[in-house]
């Protein structure tokens, strides 16, 4: 089998690393820009980690030679990238029974479409699923174990690639049949890390970090139940899993974006420093106008959007969140 990478920037280079072993052939694709002498090369980079790939790994900027014979094709490119590289792939001839993987979290803007609802727009035949989960890519380059989930609305799409992607020890794959549930999981936790970043550059206490990150849960549900999610899934491995990896972690971008605001640096000089997409911050914006459309209360979400956009002080948001009008706390199970 063959597997093609869409996107080598961190994750997608993590990713073909892992997977080598799986696939007889793993070529990663990457526009000509973004390809290093180094990647080229000697198959191997150095930031924003180091990953080094095998011999056997093909790198290429050809996406007609990318994705001929694949059988699964990993969309690994920035939520703002994904439409235009689908419409690329249409053009350079995907086959409807190659089976797209998207591994991007993030949400459209400005039609707030989900990566699935932009790839069926473009590729409406086209088999379909979403990896997400607890995956932060320093832990998985150094070994150490996880375990994502594989949605797809045909669930024998998802068992192919559950199968096909699991890395026994590694990188453990469920099944999930709520591709709405687990998509928006992965997406809108990216705000609650970026929230709970700013929270521990303040020093505000573990007390803090606890209240944040179930307030934080309660508006992810909020918003995928309306938009017709299981309330269940987003108590799983793209949900509640995802959240407790990227709002305790240093290691996740959308966690430092937050520690820099939190500190008061600017939202240009965070994104210039880090030179790597956090989605988060384009995430705090379409959830926010989500949240307005379908007329849910996103307090947390809306502060951190504040924070990226607006010229409020780390303390005047802290005064803002915490002297809320009193409500009681919502059940969803």
């Amino acid at each position: 089998m063959k597997l093609t990478v869409i996107g080598a920037g961190c994750w997608g280079l993590t990713l073909a690393w892992l997977l080598t072993n799986n696939f007889e052939e793993v070529t990663v694709w990457g526009r000509e820009s973004d390809l290093s002498e180094d990647l080229l090369k000697n198959k191997h980079t150095s930031r924003p980690l180091e990953v080094q790939l095998s011999e056997k790994v093909e790198i290429t900027s050809d996406l007609n030679k990318a994705i001929n014979n694949a059988d699964i094709i990993l969309n690994v490119v920035a939520t703002s990238g994904t439409r235009d590289v689908c419409e690329n792939l249409k053009a350079s001839g995907i086959k409807s029974e190659q089976i797209l993987v998207n591994a991007s979290k993030g949400i459209e803007l400005p039609s707030l479409m989900r990566m699935s609802e932009v790839i069926k727009d473009v590729l409406p035949e086209q088999k379909l699923a979403i990896l997400s989960g607890p995956t932060l890519a320093k832990e998985v380059l150094q070994g150490k174990p996880t375990a994502a989930c594989i949605a797809s609305e045909d669930m024998k799409t998802a068992e192919f690639v559950q199968k096909a992607l699991n890395v026994p020890g590694k990188f453990r794959l469920y099944t999930n049949n709520d591709v709405i549930g687990v998509e928006l999981g992965g997406s809108l936790k990216n705000v609650i890390a970026i929230a709970s970043g700013f929270a521990h550059a303040m020093d505000l206490g573990d007390n803090c970090a606890g209240a944040l990150l179930t307030r934080g849960m309660a508006e992810i549900v909020r918003v995928s139940i309306r938009l017709g999610a299981n309330p269940s899934t987003l108590y799983g491995l793209s949900g509640m899993g995802d959240l407790i990896a990227t709002c305790s972690s240093p290691m996740s971008r959308n966690y430092t974006v937050g520690s820099m605001l939190g500190k008061g640096k600017k939202i240009d000089d965070i994104l210039k420093e880090l030179g790597s997409v956090a989605e988060g911050v384009k995430t705090s914006k379409a959830i926010c106008e989500l949240a307005k459309k379908l007329d849910i209360d996103v307090p947390v979400s809306n502060a951190i959007y504040e924070a990226v956009y607006t010229d409020i002080t780390p303390q005047e948001l802290l005064e803002k969140l915490m002297n809320r009008k009193l409500k009681e706390e919502e059940k969803y199970v």
